[in-house]
């Protein structure tokens, strides 16, 4: 089955697997246990701490393990928000954001006094710098929120840039790269970042994990307490085999990263190639091939053809892919990135997601873009354009 759906989820590498295997098979540790079993699990969880890290260019102990990118998002969100005083809440997230920043951040409007800008994006989703900047307000402007690159079209953002606006006005700024996470240009130091947003599944590693990135001195209010684990930052009982499988598959993405964008672009291309020859005017959205972008993601626009229809035909043939984010595929309103960048609400629900992962192969992208031409063809008469 050509699984074209890594951006909702990866498939396990074999690296995080094996690396799980130890930590399952034998009797369960506490890694906050002092006997042996315990001073093990703690060794591997210190062991996935250096290469989580690497990974992002940090140091092991800024990172602090949660259960995935959504609570790393909420954690930097509320928790550097609650850090400031009630005059000084003030947050500017990009239009293009994941919605665990979005929420996050209208919960701390309705919930913790603060206010809230967002900053546009032009027509390939790109976050303007220049909006965003006129945006901030000198001393009162706790966090701005910029991903790393976009979820649902590929597109690569200034994360640099955005730090820069962001520190001159005293703000701390937030990348989420849950979706970036592995490929080249993600450095945590190089590019001025105080919190980034992981989450293993998306590099191949166990669902249920991911990890915040905090640098040195940013203050954070803790969101759930306990037992004080994570430097306090991120109390609970420390998921040792879950970890160890992060750790690995991040230690894999690194490895292939010099490499693998290149065979992913390769992909995107053919499979860009073969859609557009399938289904007359169909359209790009975004720039995945643009700086910083995901050169595995490709999210195009089939004119007449609902998503919806689409993606029941197509995973009658065997071929997963999506309609945006997984995360709100189940959602009645059109993608609120395509509806940011310019798509009218009827251009959002005629898009579909493809997205390609370290074992995609040609054979996946021709079945893919067969399948689509065929339904193209079922649905085109019936449909017409809309």
């Amino acid at each position: 089955m050509p699984y074209l759906d890594h951006a909702a989820t990866a498939p396990l590498r074999p690296e995080a697997l094996a690396a799980m295997l130890p930590f399952l098979e034998r009797p369960a540790a506490n890694a906050s246990s002092q006997h042996a079993a315990g001073r093990a699990a703690r060794a591997a969880v210190e062991t996935a701490r250096e290469q989580v890290a690497a990974l992002v260019g940090a140091d092991p102990a800024e990172v602090v393990f949660t259960s995935g990118g959504t609570e790393a998002d909420n954690l930097a969100v509320k928790g550097a928000v609650l850090a400031r005083p009630a005059g000084e809440r003030h947050l500017v997230v990009s239009a293009v954001e994941h919605h665990a920043v979005l929420d996050a951040a209208e919960w701390t409007v309705q919930d913790a006094g603060a206010t809230l800008a967002t900053a546009p994006v032009d027509a390939l989703g790109r976050v303007d710098v220049t909006a965003l900047r006129d945006l901030l307000r000198p001393g009162v402007t706790a966090l701005v929120a910029v991903m790393a690159a976009n979820n649902e079209v590929g597109t690569g953002q200034p994360v640099a840039a955005a730090a820069e606006a962001a520190h001159a006005a005293g703000a701390l700024l937030l990348c989420d790269a849950v979706q970036a996470a592995g490929t080249p240009g993600i450095d945590m130091a190089g590019t001025g970042i105080d919190l980034l947003a992981l989450g293993a599944h998306k590099l191949g590693g166990p669902t249920g994990v991911g990890a915040l990135v905090v640098r040195p001195g940013v203050p954070l209010r803790p969101l759930q307490h306990g037992g004080g684990q994570e430097r306090g930052l991120r109390s609970g009982t420390l998921p040792v085999a879950a970890l160890a499988g992060f750790g690995a598959a991040a230690a894999a993405a690194q490895a292939d990263r010099a490499t693998l964008p290149v065979r992913l672009a390769g992909l995107r291309e053919r499979l860009l190639g073969g859609l557009s020859a399938a289904v007359p005017g169909l359209e790009v959205n975004g720039d995945p091939g643009g700086p910083g972008g995901l050169p595995g993601l490709l999210s195009v626009r089939l004119p007449g053809l609902r998503a919806e229809d689409l993606l029941l035909l197509l995973d009658r043939d065997g071929v997963a892919c999506s309609a945006g984010s997984a995360c709100s595929s189940g959602a009645a309103t059109a993608s609120h990135v395509l509806l940011a960048m310019g798509r009218t609400d009827t251009e959002a629900r005629e898009t579909l997601r493809f997205s390609l992962g370290p074992a995609s192969t040609t054979g996946d992208v021709d079945a893919a873009v067969t399948a689509v031409a065929r339904a193209a063809t079922v649905l085109q008469p019936v449909g017409g354009a809309s």
